[in-house]
């Protein structure tokens, strides 16, 4: 396939491809969306950035323009995700391709949902959260979905997903297709896919999990006390936009708080901020108006901005995968990216990990084990200096020991040996 005009879809959706600038198909779509017009099953693989969106929307719009009593569901991990692919949807629909659709995600207005499921919604796009709950209302009929997608499955998993999974899958027809799309493939998704997909293709573009070769990755060694001021250096070394990963919410909050105060334009984006802020901080982060956002992971996947140069793990991710889909944040569409971590001394184990993730042979940099050495004779001599200190009075090892736990006999005092100790001075 060269282009989107050669597919066998219909009139109106190569129009509206052609008018979203959408013409030449990336890997992931040239090879899955042929197999998902056949109507098979998909079991796919690619780096994050690199187009599975399009290549799970372009059929499912086509099945519905082609069968005017069906439904799609994609269910995705976070809210982001799902505005996002929601986002393409709509790109994809014109007058001429008028389905209906809902958006099902948490920090929504319920209200605004049930007023969408009832103008007969054909393309129902949602978190596992919510869409139970709107299945526990009965405000949500999944009888007619004969297309479903599993959209970042391995992060859904990750976040626990799996019970809500199993509880909307039972609501759909056992006659209907699905298209599974992952990140990486750990064997939990195997077994998902063992048992809800039939016969699946398997399409996988590029390594599970090295990252995209175009991002050029670097290692800050440093302590915990001194990462804001080597953070404030970055900022000033680099250009345009950056986005910091951290490990908490408050994590997050306190560094946009220190760097508003040092004159920094930044903002925060976490699981505690309403879906209003997130969507007017991921706007401003997009428009420019804010050159840093400070995030936990619950930013590393679906946040599509292309504009950002930089990404600095200011924390290590507690998941190491999650270090692919951090350091997948910048270099999307073909283009450079950047990417820094700072490590201290506690990083070793959680660095290994990554690094077994990135490359099965690989050897704990040299670099990482020398600092670590350092620092551990650093305070090995401190500790050896304070005992020293503290023993002075008594060269033989151990003799405080023999004397501190002896039982002393009853009416025992020592005021005759410190009469006694007088009496020799004298």
């Amino acid at each position: 396939m060269m282009n989107f005009n050669e597919l066998p879809i219909d009139i109106n959706l190569k129009s509206t491809l052609k008018n979203s600038n959408f013409i030449t198909p990336t890997p992931i779509q040239n090879q899955s969306i042929p197999v998902a017009l056949n109507g098979k099953d998909i079991l796919g693989t690619a780096q994050t950035g690199t187009g599975k969106t399009l290549a799970f929307t372009i059929p499912l719009i086509n099945k519905l323009i082609l069968n005017k009593d069906t439904a799609g569901l994609i269910i995705c991990p976070t809210r982001e995700l799902a505005s996002q692919v929601m986002n393409t949807v709509l790109k994809l629909k014109s007058e001429k391709i008028n389905i209906g659709h809902a958006l099902l995600i948490g920090g929504e207005s319920m209200h605004r949902q049930l007023n969408q499921l009832n103008k007969r919604a054909r393309i129902i796009v949602g978190t596992p959260g919510r869409i139970n709950d709107h299945l526990k209302r009965r405000s949500l009929n999944l009888s007619k979905i004969s297309y479903l997608v599993l959209d970042e499955t391995d992060r859904m998993l990750d976040m626990g997903f799996t019970p809500q999974i199993e509880a909307i899958l039972k609501f759909i027809p056992k006659k209907h297709q699905t298209l599974l799309f992952s990140a990486t493939l750990p064997n939990n998704i195997l077994r998902i896919s063992q048992k809800y997909l039939n016969n699946p293709e398997r399409i996988s573009v590029g390594s599970l999990v090295t990252p995209i070769e175009k991002i050029k990755q670097e290692v800050l060694q440093t302590t915990q006390e001194k990462k804001y001021d080597e953070l404030i250096n970055q900022l000033f070394e680099r250009k345009g936009s950056i986005l910091v990963f951290v490990k908490t919410k408050h994590g997050a909050d306190k560094i946009v708080k220190k760097l508003k105060f040092d004159d920094h334009s930044a903002e925060a984006i976490h699981g505690n901020l309403r879906q209003s802020k997130r969507e007017r901080v991921i706007r401003g982060f997009r428009a420019g108006k804010n050159r840093i956002l400070v995030a936990t992971d619950v930013a590393a996947r679906g946040l599509d901005i292309p504009l950002i140069q930089h990404v600095i793990n200011f924390d290590l991710p507690q998941v190491p995968e999650d270090y692919i889909h951090r350091v997948g944040r910048t270099g999307r569409a073909g283009k450079d990216g950047s990417a820094l971590t700072f490590l201290t001394n506690n990083d070793q184990r959680t660095w290994r990990e990554i690094q077994k993730l990135i490359d099965p042979n690989f050897n704990l940099q040299k670099n990482f084990n020398n600092f670590k050495k350092n620092k551990r004779n650093k305070f090995r001599k401190k500790g050896k200096f304070f005992r020293n200190e503290s023993k002075s009075h008594n060269n033989k090892p151990g003799k405080r020991n023999k004397f501190k736990n002896r039982k002393r006999p009853k009416n025992f005092s020592f005021k005759k040996f410190k009469k006694n100790r007088f009496k020799k001075k004298r």
